[in-house]
């Protein structure tokens, strides 16, 4: 009797198993969900598996995830507006920076974004010049942004520049570019040969929200084209790719919805840094459980006439490599709390929140969909009832099956040219050079 890779006997390829349930499948419960015979005792795992599986129950597993979807998309798409991107997010608290940042607002507004409007005659500035940066003070003054608080324009020492300080109050989400851009276009009107150049943290900010406009759709999609790409390589199929994405998309949803519930009531910090890495990590990780789960679903295909049953054995075999995987990814994202850096330790509970509700989809949402497509998902090359296992043959099951019969002289023979191959480094240890008592710079 062949056995898999877990070591559980598997029946042969085109036995019918429909006789010999799989774990978790027997007579016919309720809801339509097959389980094991009264006289026999059932795991918690073994009813979820059925649950997941059931002829009946699998409509109800993607019925509520949509749910869960619709009732939370919308909390999904307020996260990017809780982001916290100044200074004071991304340094401790304990910081000096962060304490002179937090007194410093006693005096200011923290979405104080100053514009420095420059004027410049090569020739030196006239006094029509300077008349006409004070009547546009007086019109900066008059925005609401600013409120007043513009500088009276000052002379440079050459006489041929003139500033004037314009304080803006705009936050992260205010349309900073827009002001920037009304500033200058005021400067420049009627300028008579003047250069007009406006910078400070005000211009700063709009140039770097230009730059990096868009950048979380950029990154979705290019992610997902990545992923895709990968999925059509490795499954050669045009249409089973879509299942994995789609349940990958719910996942990275539901997680950017809990996680904004953080921010708000668990003062989670997250900024742009940490949902560009959440939108990588979900859907990577997914399809990476994916691939596992559906490479072990379409063997059992070939091995169960019913696909419930074979479904049921996929996740029987494939569901605890997957879980200790999602885990233990989990239990590594949660040590980042232990930074000081508030970025750092906030990114923590933000991936951790995101492989866990993949690793959640993964195990429910994906094979009951799985189950209700059926084989044809797997169209070109139908994995059907009794048809040979492709693994079986080839170039790499052949080095499978030579490793598998002599697996400790594999073994050895790899070590010893490893170690015999491994780079060794020529250079001698020499003792430091005494200080001399002077220093000198380069």
């Amino acid at each position: 009797m062949a056995r898999g890779t877990t070591g559980a006997p598997r029946n042969a390829p085109g036995r019918d198993t429909r006789n010999s349930r799989a774990p978790g499948f027997g007579d016919p419960g309720a809801g339509g969900v097959t389980g094991k015979r009264p006289d026999q005792p059932r795991s918690g795992g073994s009813r979820l598996i059925a649950f997941v599986c059931g002829r009946r129950s699998k409509y109800v597993v993607v019925a509520f995830w949509v749910l869960i979807v619709a009732a939370l998309g919308g909390l999904a798409g307020k996260l990017q507006g809780a982001e916290k991107n100044d200074a004071s997010a991304y340094l401790p608290s304990s910081a000096e920076s962060t304490q002179e940042l937090n007194e410093q607002n006693l005096f200011q507004s923290k979405n104080l974004n100053p514009a420095l409007v420059v004027y410049v005659r090569d020739g030196g500035v006239t006094t029509a010049d300077l008349q006409k940066a004070k009547a546009d003070a007086r019109y900066f003054a008059s925005l609401g942004a600013v409120n007043g608080r513009v500088a009276p324009p000052a002379i440079s020492k050459d006489h041929k520049a003139i500033q004037t300080v314009v304080g803006a109050d705009l936050g992260f989400n205010s349309d900073i570019g827009g002001f920037v851009s009304n500033v200058k276009n005021a400067a420049s009107k009627e300028s008579a040969g003047l250069k007009v150049y406006v910078g400070g943290p005000a211009a700063s900010a709009a140039d770097q929200i230009k730059i990096f406009k868009g950048i979380d759709t950029t990154l979705l999609y290019a992610t997902l084209a990545v992923v895709i790409v990968l999925l059509l390589l490795t499954y050669r199929s045009p249409v089973l790719w879509l299942l994995p994405i789609l349940s990958a998309g719910v996942a990275l949803t539901v997680a950017q919805a809990v996680i904004y519930l953080l921010t708000q009531h668990a003062n989670l910090t997250v900024n742009g840094q940490s949902e560009g890495i959440l939108v990588v990590l979900v859907i990577g990780a997914s399809t990476d459980y994916a691939l596992l789960l559906i490479a072990r679903y379409r063997e059992e295909l070939r091995r169960h006439a019913d696909r419930h049953e074979a479904m049921a054995v996929a996740l029987r075999r494939a569901g605890p490599a997957i879980i200790a995987s999602g885990l233990t990814v989990v239990a590594g994202m949660l040590c980042l709390l232990a930074a000081e850096s508030n970025d750092i330790s906030g990114l923590g509970p933000v991936a951790a929140v995101g492989i866990a509700v993949g690793l959640i989809a993964m195990v429910t949402l994906l094979p009951a969909v799985l189950v209700i497509f059926g084989r044809w998902i797997f169209w070109p090359v139908r994995p059907g009832f009794g048809s040979a296992e492709p693994t079986s043959r080839g170039f790499w099951s052949r080095v499978g099956q030579v490793i598998s019969r002599r697996p400790r002289t594999v073994w050895l023979v790899t070590a010893i040219l490893r170690s015999a191959g491994g780079p060794r480094s020529t250079r001698t240890w020499r003792p430091p050079r005494p200080m001399t008592g002077t220093c000198s710079s380069r």
